[in-house]
């Protein structure tokens, strides 16, 4: 098992989103981020201390997979986010060592599985 996090540019959401959906990993969440990649930038000096100034709007995804779904969801994103230009992120992939799902208590891979849409 593997926690992927992807850093994207946010106009990619829906395509990212709609990629991922399209190869069945469904089990995601997203949150709006800021960071900075490295990426040179003007510093500028204040009190002596070097600031900053550009930290840039991003998605990130954090999408837990079982080991047959990691290549799958790393490259829908790739094709996904990609533009070819400075900026269109990360993708970070970390061995996971325990999933439970929190309502059966079921853990790793069958807490992974979506399960069937029941009618309560």
């Amino acid at each position: 098992m593997k926690l992927i996090t992807a850093i994207v540019r946010p106009e990619k959401l829906e395509e990212v989103k709609a990629a991922l959906f399209a190869v069945e990993v469904t089990g995601l969440t997203i949150l709006k981020v800021a960071g900075h990649g490295g990426e040179k930038v003007a510093l500028e000096s204040y009190r002596g201390a070097p600031l900053v100034y550009e930290f840039h709007e991003k998605i990130q995804f954090d999408i837990a997979v079982s080991e047959p779904f990691v290549e799958v969801t790393i490259n829908a994103i790739l094709q996904a986010a990609r533009t070819g230009e400075v900026g269109d992120g990360k993708i970070f992939v970390r061995p996971l060592e325990r999933v439970i799902r929190i309502r059966t208590g079921e853990q790793d891979i069958e807490a992974l599985t979506p399960e069937p849409m029941r009618h309560h």
